[in-house]
């Protein structure tokens, strides 16, 4: 059995990149990223095209074995990390020491994934607009096959491996699992050949394909990653600023000149950017006519609880709305108030005016 181990780091690095800055900074280091496929690409199919950033040969090995490095960035603010590590196997069981690695010097990937995005924020940093806090990776495993060994194809190998799939996905012994442990991972199973198969669980998946075409599955599962770290840390934002209006507006005490206005145009403003946010994420995953990549979209997005996600941010969005049209309808109450009140002085004055009352 031969193939590599994917490992996918996505981070959300800031509210937006201006990629025209980033091709300016690194000049002849980037490119669009165009992955290959197995086939021709529909007319109709659209893909978001990130930046690929080059990177030099990587001297870091795993397990004793050469690991390639690949970069990307996103123009929503996200940067992507990539590692492919080669295997050679007599067994799925051998394949368990992969899901969580740590190199020659001690450290975790993940360590090495943050220091690595860390750099690159640093060499692009005019190409950030309003950086987040120090990014948590959202991570995911791939084990991809392209060669099964025994001449079997794809769909008889599942078959004949389910148990041991599902043990090498769930990270658990396959003697151990239930039966219905198994069915669960094995439910969202994917194919379009007899050569191919997908199997989405929820920390790692399984990509078959005899045929070496593995780059447009794997890219289907890295944007469905980014889309998960990027509903998260909008969740946390939307967290932390109604925390912190909440907060505004319980010591607000002059709505008309204090914090109140000034929350009210902090909440319009984040609500348009999460709103675009939001939109721009969940536009990058278009499919019109490959219909497996569009199966194998489905599967991650039902796994990774994509949908949830997106409800729940919009949800918040909706608090949020309701929120600003609170303070905004009264902030307006209370200057109509006023505005009365000096009508009616005004008034009183004139009265007691006419009356004579001011004169000597």
């Amino acid at each position: 059995m031969k193939g590599e181990v994917v490992y996918l780091f996505a981070f959300d690095v800031a509210n937006e990149l201006r990629l025209e800055t980033v091709r300016q900074v690194l000049g002849s280091r980037c490119a669009q990223y165009e992955p290959r496929g197995r086939h021709p690409s529909p007319r109709g199919l659209s893909l978001h095209r990130p930046l690929a950033v080059a990177q030099p040969e990587s001297a870091v090995r795993v397990r004793g074995l050469p690991l390639r490095l690949e970069l990307r960035v996103y123009e929503f603010g996200a940067v992507s990390i990539i590692m492919h590590v080669p295997f050679e196997a007599d067994s799925l069981a051998e394949l368990a020491a992969f899901h969580d690695p740590v190199l020659e010097d001690g450290r975790r990937l993940e360590q090495w994934a943050v220091t690595l995005c860390a750099e690159l924020c640093r060499e692009i940093q005019s190409a950030l607009v309003r950086p987040s806090e120090p990014p948590e990776p959202e991570a995911y495993v791939v084990f991809c096959a392209h060669e099964l060994g025994d001449g079997a194809d794809a769909d008889r190998w599942l078959t004949n491996h389910r148990r041991e799939v599902a043990g090498l996905l769930s990270g658990r012994a396959p003697e151990q699992l239930s039966e219905s442990q198994i069915e669960e991972v094995m439910r969202l199973h994917r194919s379009l050949e007899r050569t191919d198969a997908v199997v989405i669980d929820w920390d790692a998946a399984l990509v078959v394909d005899l045929a070496g075409h593995l780059e447009e599955v794997l890219f289907i599962i890295e944007l469905s990653n980014l889309q998960l770290e990027e509903f998260r840390q909008m969740d946390r934002a939307l967290d932390r600023f109604m925390n912190q209006a909440y907060a505004d507006l319980e010591r607000s005490s002059m709505p008309l000149f204090g914090t109140s206005a000034a929350v009210v145009r902090k909440l319009r403003w984040f609500r348009i950017d999460l709103a675009k946010l939001a939109d721009e994420v969940t536009n990058i995953t278009k499919f019109f006519g490959d219909w497996h990549l569009a199966r194998v979209y489905l599967a991650v997005r039902e796994r990774f609880h994509l949908d949830q996600w997106r409800n729940s941010v919009e949800q918040r969005l909706a608090q949020l709305d309701q929120l600003y049209n609170l303070v905004r309808s009264e902030i307006a109450d209370r200057r109509m108030f006023i505005l009365e009140l000096v009508i009616g002085v005004f008034i009183l004055i004139e009265l007691l005016s006419g009356l004579g009352l001011f004169h000597r």
